[in-house]
């Protein structure tokens, strides 16, 4: 049985909750990712910010990204596994809740991240292929 720890990429970095939509827009650039766990000062995950989110909700609704703070995006659709999960829950949660990115947590901690990348390094073909066409086919409509 494949765990979650065994397909997640470790040591994900996050996102203060207090610093900046451009800190988190500069971070995200730095490590070429797309979205970025936020965490809090008491160094628990409390969501989770894309770059969707910083241009979407943030910039074409005309607000200045340099004030706007990282916490008040990502709380409302976090969605996570443990490091002892497996392979088969991850998919599942994934495909239910239409997410290609899912933080992997361990005594309430952050300790990797799960993408798409990973999951095609480490899954079947038929079970990769399933989840492409759950999670794609579905935000196509």
């Amino acid at each position: 049985m494949t765990t979650a720890r065994e397909i997640m990429h470790p040591g994900a970095e996050c996102v203060s909750e207090d610093e900046s939509l451009v800190d988190a827009a500069q971070k995200m650039r730095e490590l070429d990712v797309g979205s970025l766990p936020i965490c809090g000062n008491d160094d628990k995950l409390h969501g989770i910010i894309t770059d969707r989110d910083i241009v979407v909700g943030c910039v074409a609704s005309g607000k200045d990204p340099a004030k706007v703070k990282a916490g008040e995006f990502g709380q409302d659709r976090l969605h996570m596994v443990s490091a002892t999960d497996d392979a088969d829950a991850v998919v599942r949660m994934m495909e239910r809740h239409q997410i290609r990115r899912v933080p992997v947590i361990e005594n309430k901690r952050l300790v990797g991240m799960i993408s798409e990348a990973d999951l095609a390094q480490h899954l079947p073909e038929e079970q990769l292929a399933r989840f492409v066409e759950n999670v794609y086919a579905r935000n196509r409509s």
